[in-house]
């Protein structure tokens, strides 16, 4: 019989090696993502053109990040750069691990710099992430200084590799989700199967009929989406949606998943966040948890600038308190800086005075506009010109809005991982956060109607996601 400080000393001996074994394979798989890492694109900030309000106030306890999505076929040939018509804020609650989404609405009316009124999602290929950032710092009291940028390839590799997404689809999603697979699917030369649609047409397209099992291309196509009763604002629920389910699918998948995601997906990221941040951060991944998500935004009224339909908030001020009151919980002492103040005043200006808004989106024009760029001069005196900026970029602010909306985007990312997205996805659909409106984005034809061409301008689309 084994002496009793035999018996111990063995198993401390095999206690030991377990911790041995463990370690060793923390260190293979600490090592494993070090290496993976490495292809991703971390290009060097240029911080000197990163402005921020100086006089907004400053959120302690959060990590605020800006979050792009890229469409590649979306470059302008003349700025050699790409719309980011996806904007998302993501604010992280540094002690809860709480993570907050707010995107912008790429139409929205916003100084995009240099005392530039346009559209939002123009700021990033007039000036890289840079531009894109000090757009979200000075028009919405923010203090961001890290980013990251993805193309909608990376969400059809990343979906792929966790096996999938199970989303509830309308019958008019199913109608242009399958459109949008056919260009999807081209474009980054994966397949995918159509969803059979129901026979007979139901009466109300809108209403959900079920849960589908879709893969990248079907899913990114679906986010993609901007012409059922919600539009863009629910084009940009539906990205938040999918984003939920990732994250959720990634947290319980196995580590040889992760790898082949990295493997997939980080050659196809930007971002300004070190490897060293990233791995520091590896640890307490698990931990965070995507909170709530809205839009923004939140109250918004239209607007109809030579011939381009573009998305006012209804006040910029009120607005910005609510976005602030989201990501961060801002209490009533929180104001706006005096910098929103006068940007909401020249945009009230810019579009010909507050009674000019209306609550539905006009429809677009069936004639093309101009090349010129909407640009308020600075001058103070009250006045705005239409530069011609035809040189170096014709703008498509293509918009078919038809809308009839509640404009009420509050939260609607369901953590409890069913996703019924507030009122929005809950069978009567009624699309409560939004209203029907199309824009385009740079494609050398100045404002148009979102026509390319062809007499068609049902997918004039370069909105990627």
């Amino acid at each position: 019989m084994a002496r009793p400080g035999r018996k111990k000393r063995i198993a401390l001996f095999v206690l030991e090696i377990i911790c041995l074994l463990l370690f060793i394979g923390g260190l293979y798989v600490y090592g494993q993502i070090d290496t993976r890492l490495n292809k991703i694109e971390t290009p060097q900030l240029d911080e000197s053109k990163i402005v921020t309000n100086v006089t907004a106030p400053q959120m302690t306890g959060y990590t605020t990040y800006a979050l792009f999505g890229i469409d590649a076929r979306s470059k302008n040939a003349a700025l050699t750069a790409q719309n980011s018509d996806t904007i998302i804020i993501a604010s992280i609650n540094n002690d809860t691990k709480e993570v907050k989404l707010a995107s912008v609405y790429r139409d929205t009316l916003l100084d995009i710099g240099k005392d530039t009124y346009t559209k939002a999602n123009a700021a990033y290929a007039y000036g890289g992430p840079e531009q894109a950032i000090s757009m979200l710092n000075t028009m919405l009291d923010l203090n961001i200084t890290d980013y990251v940028t993805v193309n909608f390839n990376a969400m059809v590799s990343a979906i792929d590799a966790l096996g999938g997404l199970d989303i509830p689809l309308s019958y008019a999603e199913m109608v242009f989700m399958n459109d949008y697979c056919v260009e999807t699917s081209a474009e980054t030369g994966k397949s995918y199967t159509p969803v059979e649609l129901p026979d007979p047409k139901p009466e109300n397209e809108e209403e959900i009929l079920g849960t589908y099992h879709l893969n990248g291309v079907q899913s990114v196509s679906y986010c993609r989406i901007r012409y059922t009763a919600s539009m863009d604002m629910g084009r940009t629920e539906r990205q938040r949606r999918v984003i939920g389910m990732m994250v959720d699918k990634a947290k319980a998948a196995g580590i040889a998943t992760i790898f082949n995601i990295m493997d997939e997906v980080f050659p196809m990221i930007s971002t300004s966040v070190s490897k060293t941040e990233i791995l520091n951060l590896i640890p307490s991944l698990m931990g965070y948890n995507i909170a709530d998500t809205t839009g923004f935004p939140s109250k918004y009224k239209f607007a109809d600038v030579k011939n381009a339909s573009m998305v006012v908030a209804d006040t910029l001020e009120e607005n910005v308190k609510e976005l602030h009151k989201f990501l961060y919980g801002s209490d009533e002492n929180y104001q706006p800086s005096q910098n929103i103040v006068a940007a909401n005043a020249k945009i009230i200006e810019l579009v010909g005075g507050a009674d000019t808004l209306v609550d539905q989106a006009p429809l677009a024009s069936n004639e093309a506009g101009t090349s010129d760029e909407i640009v308020w001069q600075g001058d103070g005196s009250g006045n705005y010109d239409y530069n011609d900026y035809s040189s170096d970029s014709s703008y498509d602010n293509s918009s078919d809005y038809d809308s009839g909306s509640s404009y009420d985007n509050s939260s609607d990312y369901d953590s409890g991982s069913d996703y019924s997205g507030g009122s929005d996805y809950s069978g009567g659909n009624d699309y409560s956060d939004g209203s029907d409106y199309d824009s385009g984005d740079y494609d050398n034809g100045g404002y148009s109607d979102g026509d390319d061409g062809s007499g068609d301008s049902s997918f004039d689309d370069g909105s990627g996601y």
